[in-house]
């Protein structure tokens, strides 16, 4: 069995609050699942609907809950895994959010779409951005619809479009606020590589670059699209991926997208852009795949 993945967040809100965010059922409809039921006397921890992986039902069992700890046992892709979220205080106004998952096969599986398992990574990453943004009283980034096949969402920046745009196509800003390394080569027929050129053997293409209205990348098997508009001084920001395998809908490659407009948000509209994340381990990711800072920040 692959090492757990382990991701580890901070927010700027106290132990109490995030507690209440991740304990009431109202809450967590709001933030994480489109149904959530919590009751500790029955050792019910459960969320499920259209927002998370096989969630025509709920899977998970609590095994442990008290003030800074939740275990939960969650039945999915035929495997029983494990989740555990720990909370630890960082100072007296924020939270460090730990959370630990079982079962995560190597990056390879979860690149390739093949393993139910393999988008748990990016699904908690997300989940965990619209908590912080949650408890930091933030719009939040919008979820996956684990029932739809229109992979379509929209957000609005606090930023121009110049800046937006620029933040998406030089590769020095991409790296600040995504937390990963890549490549670009900013033209029409360009190499767009995750990780950078020597990781990613089978780069996008850079298809069309409208500056400050619209970047389009085609891999062989998908087409991401990005379409930038002003609105009342900020940028109406949509993104759509199409041109996928409908029989294999790419789930985790939208959620690694949505993860990264709630990064992307973030960057541009707080004073001093705070990626979060304090510590990603994820079984197999190759070297040099995350920069510096985003791997381990403590």
């Amino acid at each position: 069995m692959t090492p757990p993945a382990r991701l580890r967040a901070r927010a700027q809100a106290p132990l109490a609050a995030v507690r209440r965010a991740l304990t009431d059922p109202a809450a967590l409809r709001s933030w994480l699942a489109e149904f959530a039921e919590v009751d500790p006397r029955r050792r019910r921890y459960a969320f499920w609907g259209r927002y998370t992986p096989d969630g025509a039902e709920p899977r998970q069992r609590l095994l442990h809950l008290d003030d800074t700890t939740i275990l939960l046992a969650w039945s999915l892709g035929g495997e029983d895994t494990t989740t555990e979220i720990v909370l630890a205080p960082d100072g007296p106004d924020a939270t460090l959010i730990t959370l630990t998952q079982s079962h995560v096969p190597p990056w390879s599986v979860e690149v390739a779409e093949t393993d139910i398992l393999g988008m748990l990574p990016t699904f908690w990453a997300l989940s965990i951005a619209n908590l912080v943004d949650y408890l930091e009283g933030r719009d939040l980034t919008p979820k996956c619809d684990f029932t739809s096949l229109d992979m379509r969402g929209e957000v609005t920046i606090a930023a121009t479009p110049r800046d937006v745009y620029e933040s998406m196509v030089d590769p020095g800003l991409y790296r600040q606020w995504f937390g990963a390394n890549v490549q670009i080569e900013r033209h029409v027929g360009g190499r767009f590589a995750m990780g950078g050129f020597d990781l990613d053997d089978e780069p996008a293409v850079i298809v069309e670059l409208e500056p400050d209205r619209k970047v389009r990348l085609e891999w062989p098997s998908l087409v991401a699209t990005w379409e930038l508009e002003g609105s009342n001084g900020g940028t109406r920001l949509t993104f759509v991926h199409s041109g996928f395998d409908e029989d294999n809908p790419p789930y985790g490659g939208w959620l690694g997208w949505l993860g990264g407009v709630a990064a992307l948000r973030r960057f541009h509209e707080l004073y001093h852009p705070d990626l979060i994340w304090v510590q990603l381990d994820l079984p197999g990711l190759p070297d040099g795949m995350l920069t510096e800072s985003s791997h381990d920040q403590r």
